[in-house]
Parts: structure tokens; C-alpha cells; sequence
């Protein structure tokens, strides 16, 4: 026969109420992290190297470290994350320095934080007996892009300056998509190979080598450092609006690129997450020209080699390359908060 106890009545009440409040406390903690993290939609190329950054990022925890959530929006091609960007479907895309000053000048106020001075290179054969870009008169050459690709005319311009070759007078020059010229250059199709970075380093890996870089062209040019060619890009009134967004977004890209440069094993993680499909040498060489690209330098050093390397470019492309301005618009640059990270 059971009996009511006063005193088990009270523990079972007070053991009620500690979950009442236990699960109160979660549900309000949960709520207050949700509403500290900003959304950030990044959008990408649904295969591009961009990727390999934000999912270490996401994996690591260093957007809701500082703030934010990161949202990693794909797309097919860049013409389609730059058209996102502008219709407000997304918040960041990544860009090139000349693309976001061509817009300041038409009044679109996008600015630009650095992301990666890793650029591309013209790849030979190591037997080729090529050693430098004379070398190259009367090749047959490989160009991913089109004639006014700013690493083809900085080539042109290095080749003209220091050795007096025009290459694309003297020699048969192949344009197309980087896949495949890659695949020409390794059938023997091709003799060079002016291609992106990532490409030439999976080309690296397969015994092919840099007769020269763009990063060299550009020092030949008039810059004096690494300049960044790609960087993250967002509107200013977004940035304006979410000034702790911004701040957490770059330093998070800090911290991750940070890791990608000092843990081999981060690489290895990406590798075999699927994040990354290389495996071995070519693995080992694209985490090596990665590193190389994270920037380093002083903001406003860079700044006044951009502003170099634009009127360089301005001469060669003209208005179709880089439309109504001479030199580089003002601000182009992101100079607000975090950006001296």
C-alpha cells in the first residue's frame, strides 16, 4: 500500500522545475548565439579554389567565433556571382581589383579586401630548353581567357620591355578555357602554357615548370611586392550596415589562412573530405602556391602597386578593358574597419 510523502512530493516539484528552467536556459542561449551571428552569403564558383578556404573556415568554427554565419552560395560560372552580388542574393563574392574599380567608376560603390596574390604562370615542358620568355618567339602558346586576360597583356608587356619579343605577333596563340589547354600542354599540343595558378600547379606536379610567373611580370612592370589579384568583394552600404559582419568575416579568412599555412595536416583534411580532389604531389603542390598567395604586405603598399600596375594595364587593354577611368578609383580598396588585419 503506497503512502503520499510529503517530501518526495517536494523533491519530484523542485527536480520539475530545475528542467523547466535547464531547458528555458538552452532555448534563451540558443536564441542570444543565433542572434549575434550575421549571415554572410558568400557566393562561389560551385569548383572553385574559394571553396577550399570557407570550408576550412566553416569546419574550424571561425564564423561563429567572430560573429558570423557563414552561408557558402555555388554557381556555375563568375559572370553569374558577380550578377548575384548586384542583385543582393548574396553578400561577398570573389573579384579582381580592376573589375571592382571599373564599377566604382560607373558609381557601383563595391570595394575590395585582399584574398590571394597567387596568380598564374606560363608553363613549359622541363625539357623544353626554355629559360626565359624570349625563349618563346615562335611558339605555339596556350592563353586561358581571351586577348584582353590581364595576365597575357602583363606578360606581353614584360616580353616587349625586357626583351623586345612581341608574342602575339610572333607566335600562334591558342585562347581557351583552362581545363583544356592544361590538357594540351600535357598531349604536347601546346609548346607554353599561360594558365591559372591552380592548373599550373597540378601541371607542376607532373613534371612541367614556370619559365615565368605573372607575379614576375608585374615586378617588372613597376610593382615592388606580391600584389593581391583576387580579393573578396561587397557593396559598401552592406558593409556600412553590418560593420561587425565585415570585421568578423575578414578576420575569420585571417585565421583560416593561418591555419592553411601552418597545418599540413588541414590539407590533408580537405583532401580526403572530398573538399579538394588532388591527391600526393599534386596535393602538396597546390597547398605550396597557395601559401605563397596569402597576402602579407602593407595595405597602402599595395595600394600604390595597384595603382601602377592599372595604368600599365589601362595603356595595354584601353577602355575595353578597364572602361572610363585612367587610374584607379578611390576606395577600390576596402579601408574600413578590419581592414588593417
Amino acid at each position: 500500500m503506497a503512502f503520499w510523502n510529503p517530501l518526495m512530493s517536494r523533491a519530484l516539484t523542485m527536480r520539475k522545475i530545475c528542467l523547466i528552467l535547464s531547458g528555458m536556459a538552452i532555448l534563451f542561449l540558443s536564441h542570444v548565439v543565433w542572434a549575434d551571428n550575421t549571415k554572410v552569403r558568400v557566393g562561389v564558383l560551385k569548383f572553385g579554389t574559394v571553396n577550399w578556404e570557407l570550408k576550412a573556415l566553416k569546419n574550424a568554427g571561425f564564423d561563429s567565433s567572430n560573429g558570423i554565419d557563414v552561408e557558402i552560395v555555388p554557381f556555375a560560372g563568375g559572370d553569374a556571382t558577380k550578377i548575384a552580388l548586384q542583385g543582393g542574393e548574396v553578400d561577398v563574392i570573389v573579384s579582381d581589383w580592376l573589375w571592382v574599380s571599373r564599377q566604382r567608376a560607373d558609381g557601383v560603390a563595391l570595394t575590395f579586401s585582399r584574398y590571394s596574390s597567387s596568380v598564374g604562370s606560363m608553363m613549359v615542358a622541363s625539357d623544353s630548353g626554355m629559360s626565359s620568355v624570349a625563349d618563346l618567339k615562335g611558339k605555339k602558346i596556350g592563353v586561358a581567357g581571351g586577348p584582353l586576360d590581364k595576365s597575357w597583356l602583363l606578360l606581353q608587356g614584360m616580353a616587349r620591355d625586357q626583351h623586345g619579343v612581341d608574342l602575339a605577333a610572333e607566335n600562334e596563340i591558342v585562347f581557351g578555357a583552362p581545363p583544356l589547354l592544361a590538357e594540351k600542354t600535357l598531349s604536347g599540343e601546346l609548346d607554353a602554357n599561360l594558365n591559372y595558378w591552380h592548373y599550373c600547379a597540378r601541371l607542376e606536379a607532373q613534371g612541367f615548370k614556370r619559365l615565368v610567373s605573372v607575379e614576375e611580370a608585374t615586378n617588372a612592370l613597376g610593382a615592388s611586392g606580391p600584389l593581391s589579384s583576387l580579393g573578396y568583394v561587397f557593396d559598401e552600404a552592406w558593409a556600412s550596415e553590418n560593420e561587425s559582419a565585415v570585421v568578423g568575416f575578414i578576420k575569420a579568412s585571417r585565421q583560416t589562412k593561418a591555419l592553411m599555412n601552418d597545418s599540413d595536416a588541414e590539407w590533408d583534411r580537405l583532401a580526403s573530405s572530398g573538399a579538394i580532389k588532388d591527391k600526393g604531389a599534386a596535393l602538396a603542390k597546390l597547398r605550396d602556391r597557395f601559401r605563397e598567395g596569402i597576402p602579407s604586405r602593407n595595405l597602402n603598399d599595395e595600394i600604390r602597386d595597384a595603382e601602377i600596375i592599372y595604368r600599365v594595364l589601362s595603356k595595354a587593354g584601353g577602355t575595353k578593358l578597364v572602361g572610363d577611368s585612367a587610374v584607379l578609383v578611390d576606395g577600390t580598396y576596402w579601408e574600413g574597419p578590419g581592414s588593417e588585419l
